[in-house]
């Protein structure tokens, strides 16, 4: 069997270079989806994910599997949102840093790089691309992200070692010396030297299966330490989760004398009606920005339709729970009625959708089953110190980008 480093490196670098598009198309798509390019983007990938979530056997490749519409409920979680945006940032400065590196080394004809980051790596834009690949796969946490990095460092594995035969056919001894005393994709931590041995096909496999199922694991892992962990509740046929733990206790509270509502009761009894069937109710801030990927609550909460990407984007990365700590009516600027600061304060929107399922329902925590199927149905504004009912309103069956396309659930 050939080694795989003895591939042509022309084809080589076609290949690796569609696939890391690819990913970083996928990856990018919590940038995308608030730019005014997101219904574009979306008429390409929406038939891709469309096409997943339609069979139970890929569903779950569309599934997200940490928190990005509430706070993370946990400590651990708060933390790895936290090294999300850190990890991001770090990696594409990393790159930028030293792709600005090489080019200048090329300017001045210093061959080898071995100044700067290549002092202490090999190959530091590598690093630096997955380290930010790692930081979207958490600030965009779909399984098909999460698949697409494991291949992504993958290939990158391949395309370092495809470039570090070229170089040492090419200056010999002289980048033999230079690799003996470097690490490849981290600093060295011992001096011994470490042969570049041929990767064959077989080991190649064996590296790319495990990738894959580790990353998958930590997948399914890290979901259910989320759902687990949800601030849920059980009100009768209707199951409340809030933004934050510290609402619970008021969504039930609201809850109870909102369901007792004619108009409320009325469309409660047209849905559910057996043990597969529930009804959950998301209760957050009126003009809460992403209500709009749980429900279509109206045109203002279409992302695109903002015009502030790079604010939206910088503030998401800098600052990664604003969007549900600040006050109502801070969002990212946005002003709306009620004109009344204090009457915005003061209300809740309760969003009802229909969960049904292929088994029972038994707890909360199953109605966030990936293979459930969610229909908004209304939603209610509530004022929340006297319940007063101030606004009730049917929703389309989708959310803000329509069809069945897979948002956050959570």
């Amino acid at each position: 069997m050939s080694p795989v480093g003895q591939e042509k490196p022309g084809r080589m670098g076609v290949l690796i270079g569609a696939a890391m598009v690819t990913y970083f198309l996928v990856a990018l798509e919590i940038i995308i989806m608030v730019s005014p390019f997101a219904l574009v983007f979306y008429s390409v990938v929406h038939p891709i994910l469309d096409g997943l979530a339609r069979s139970p056997s890929t569903r779950w490749l569309t599934a997200f599997f940490l928190p990005h519409l509430l706070m993370p409920p946990t400590r651990l979680l708060a933390r790895l949102r936290v090294l999300g945006s850190g990890f991001f940032i770090g990696g594409s400065l990393v790159f930028l840093v030293c792709a600005g590196q090489v080019y200048l080394g090329k300017l001045l004809n210093w061959g080898v790089a071995t100044r700067g980051c290549y002092r202490l790596v090999r190959h530091p834009q590598y690093a630096g691309l997955a380290l930010a690949g790692a930081g979207l796969t958490i600030l965009w946490p779909r399984f098909l992200t999460l698949v697409l990095l494991g291949l992504m460092l993958f290939l990158y594995y391949l395309l370092a070692y495809d470039e570090e035969c070229r170089m040492l056919s090419r200056y010999g001894e002289t980048y033999k010396q230079y690799r003996d005393r470097t690490g490849m994709f981290w600093p060295r931590l011992s001096t011994r030297p470490t042969p570049l041995h041929p990767l064959r096909v077989q080991t190649a496999l064996l590296v790319l299966a495990a990738l894959f199922g580790g990353a998958i694991a930590i997948g399914f892992g890290l979901r259910a330490y989320t759902v687990a962990h949800l601030p849920l509740a059980r009100l009768g046929q209707i199951d409340v989760i809030t933004l934050i733990r510290a609402e619970l206790a008021l969504a039930q509270e609201v809850l109870s004398d909102v369901t007792a509502n004619v108009r409320v009761a009325e469309r409660l009894r047209l849905m559910g009606g057996d043990n597969t069937t529930r009804v959950l109710a998301y209760m957050l801030p009126v003009d809460y920005v992403m209500q709009g990927l749980i429900a279509n609550t109206g045109e203002e909460w279409q992302l695109f339709r903002r015009h502030q990407t790079v604010w939206m984007i910088t503030d998401n990365l800098l600052h990664p729970f604003a969007h549900i700590q600040r006050r109502p009516m801070q969002h990212h600027g946005m002003t709306r009625a009620p004109t009344s600061h204090d009457e915005q304060i003061m209300q809740r929107r309760v969003i009802f959708l229909e969960i049904r399922a292929d088994h029972p329902l038994t707890t909360p925590q199953t109605d966030f089953a990936i293979n459930n199927e969610r229909t908004p149905r209304f939603f209610v504004d509530v004022q929340v110190h006297t319940h007063e009912l101030l606004q009730l309103k049917d929703t389309p069956s989708g959310h803000e980008w329509g069809g069945g396309l897979p948002m956050p659930t959570f």
